[in-house]
């Protein structure tokens, strides 16, 4: 877990998630949105079906996603966000009832290996320094949440983490975040 890094940069995060849209792919733009704006473990995420997302017999998308998540069991209700649904729009002719999101050409989802070389080959054709893989996707939720001013104890509960040094652990906490706070309390005396 320590190996891999949230991206604390939002423009790199945008350009990770446009990497595979301006190639004209964009299952992989998907999986990359999806894996931002969701927090799943991309075990969860690739188990993700059409219709999880999409409601074909009201033509219309979903407000949200309810899954099961794998290592926990538990289950969570996830919130289809602007992001997320401005990806599925542009898959969304490619949805059929019974498909995986994540589709590989072969038919069924594309396996965690291939996701993580899909992730891996677009931050590095990005020229990332840190250390990006599947997991970097669900720990750049929780940094961007927190920086945002989401709550560690709500983005604790997003991760079903059962201890908060495992949430702080994905948040990526660095010195400069540190920093940052000690200079925002310079001018309080």
């Amino acid at each position: 877990m320590s190996a891999t890094q949230p991206i604390r940069n939002r423009r790199q995060v945008r350009e990770l998630a446009e990497y595979y849209l301006k190639r004209g792919e964009p299952r992989n733009h998907l999986l990359i949105v999806m894996g931002v704006h969701t927090a799943l473990r991309i075990s969860d995420l690739l188990r993700l079906k059409w219709e999880d997302v999409y409601d074909f017999g009201n033509r219309r998308f979903r407000e949200s996603v309810s899954i099961t998540e794998r290592k926990t069991g538990k289950t969570k209700l996830v919130a289809l966000n602007k992001a997320i649904l401005a990806a599925l729009h542009i898959c969304r002719s490619a949805a059929k009832l019974g498909e995986h999101l994540i589709r590989s050409r072969k038919g069924g989802a594309i396996s965690r290996i291939q996701a993580y070389r899909l992730i891996r080959a677009a931050a590095e054709a990005l020229g990332f320094i840190v250390r990006v893989s599947c997991h970097s996707l669900r720990k750049t939720f929780g940094y961007h949440a927190w920086k945002s001013g989401a709550s560690p104890a709500v983005i604790m509960d997003i991760y079903n983490h059962s201890s908060f040094s495992v949430t702080r652990r994905y948040l990526g906490v660095s010195q400069d975040d540190r920093d940052e706070v000690y200079r925002k309390l310079a001018g309080v005396v």
